[in-house]
């Protein structure tokens, strides 16, 4: 009887071992391929949350600055460009004024062709953590342009302002708004 139960007992050869890894690695690495790339996209929601947050923050700094660089600033009645005022700021010469930096910017048009990192963003209550450290590998690109046209006006009556925010992930998410001279 002995002999009979070893008889009909059997293992498994090397060969169905191999063939049975080869199967199971294979398996594998097309599983792998197929959620790989989910894992990457799985941050895209966050970082488009964040490039948000900077892109609107950006903006809002920008509104808060004068139309042009020959805008009354003290409340005058007159704009650039009226009668008996100075013209505005030419297309061409948009960008800092000689020497200006971010934080001297006084008109909208010196931003244009602005460009950083979320680094440049300080926490205004100094509160821990720093926001540079939220926005260390975002970037960020402003352009300014002429826009008066689009909305049937003179064209140097409104400027359109669009904020460009690469995430670390290699997306531009582009945010515009305008500011008129009125």
């Amino acid at each position: 009887m002995l002999k009979l139960s070893l008889k009909h007992s059997r293992g498994v050869t090397l060969i169905e071992l191999i063939v049975g890894i080869v199967v199971l690695a294979i398996s594998l690495s097309i599983i792998t391929s197929v959620l790989g790339p989910l894992f990457i996209k799985s941050a895209d929601p966050w970082h488009q949350v964040r490039a948000a947050e900077l892109g609107q923050s950006f903006i809002n700094e920008i509104l808060g600055r004068s139309y042009d660089q020959n805008s009354s600033r003290s409340g005058s009645l007159l704009r650039c460009n009226e009668t008996g005022a100075q013209s505005c700021t030419a297309e061409a010469n948009f960008g800092p004024d000689g020497s200006e930096t971010r934080l001297s910017f006084n008109d909208v048009d010196d931003f244009h062709n602005f460009t950083g990192t979320g680094e440049i963003f300080s926490n205004i209550l100094d509160l821990q953590p720093e926001l540079s450290d939220y926005y260390r590998s975002y970037k960020l690109n402003v352009t300014v342009a002429y826009a008066g046209a689009e909305f049937g006006l003179n064209n140097q009556q409104v400027k359109r302002i669009t904020v460009s925010v690469t995430t670390p992930t290699g997306s531009q998410i582009d945010f515009a708004a305008y500011k008129g001279n009125w």
